[in-house]
């Protein structure tokens, strides 16, 4: 079968789940919220294993909501499915004018900053009054992704270091006013400034916040893991071994591939 006709045998068979199935026919656009946030986590943990495998499986479940969710958006007569394609093919032919315009040889950092710029003016053209150059971040992005968002939506206007020294001292100045504060709630803001300072530095020298602290994540799921199996080995539970013991184990986990 080709692309295309396995792509209308699957919208077909969304058509007829809303049709025939009676659970598919009772969601909206709000119960199936929180079912593609989760598909999209999904999606992103495949990523991080490098499955193939799993980020195929991953891939047609969101395909599956994206036409859902224009199925759902037909029936009330809000959109169609070609046109949420066409408006995706517009978009990406009016943001790329170094491949379809007349704009040549342009930079990584220009193309960046031209993406900007047009989703900025197609904003307005929209009614969308940019009012703040961060607009366009999404409240309910993760604390992390939004911070560095926001960052670079800064440094794209100018607000931004001049060099990686100058934001590092800025991590430093952070590192002292946590150790300086006094209350929970002042080492609370403190904290979320060292955070953001960090985030800040990652995206200055050009590391993703955000693949970092889930590569580290992963890394210290493993080597727990590591401690627990040997403590299975021997018979012993976690709770009845001394963190010498516990740490001796997560160096011998470091000499294993994560």
């Amino acid at each position: 079968m080709t692309h295309l006709t396995t792509f209308q045998r699957l919208t077909e068979i969304v058509e007829e789940l809303r049709q025939e199935c009676p659970w598919d026919r009772r969601q909206t656009k709000e119960s199936l919220r929180h079912l593609t946030i989760e598909e999209t986590y999904e999606l992103a943990d495949a990523v991080l294993k490098d499955d193939y495998r799993e980020i195929k499986a991953e891939l047609g479940d969101l395909l599956l909501h994206v036409l859902f969710y224009s199925s759902l958006a037909a029936e009330k007569g809000q959109f169609t499915l070609a046109e949420m394609i066409q408006g995706q093919i517009d978009k990406l032919i009016r943001r790329h004018p170094h491949v379809y315009g007349d704009l040549r040889g342009a930079t990584e950092e220009q193309v960046r900053q031209n993406w900007e710029q047009i989703k900025a003016k197609e904003r307005e053209n929209a009614g969308k009054k940019e009012s703040s150059a961060l607009d366009g971040v999404p409240e309910s992005l993760p604390s992390l992704i939004k911070a560095q968002r926001m960052q670079e939506k800064a440094a794209l206007v100018g607000f931004d270091w001049k060099n990686k020294e100058q934001v590092w001292a800025k991590v430093e100045e952070e590192i002292a006013e946590v150790h300086a504060a006094e209350t929970p709630d002042a080492l609370e803001d403190e904290m979320g400034d060292l955070f953001f300072a960090l985030i800040n530095y990652c995206r200055f020298v050009g590391a993703n916040a955000e693949d970092a602290l889930a590569r580290t994540s992963r890394k210290f799921q493993y080597r727990f893991n590591h401690i627990e199996r040997r403590a299975r080995e021997i018979g012993k539970p976690l709770t009845a071994m001394s963190l010498e013991e516990m740490d001796g184990y997560w160096e011998e986990a470091k000499g294993f591939p994560s």
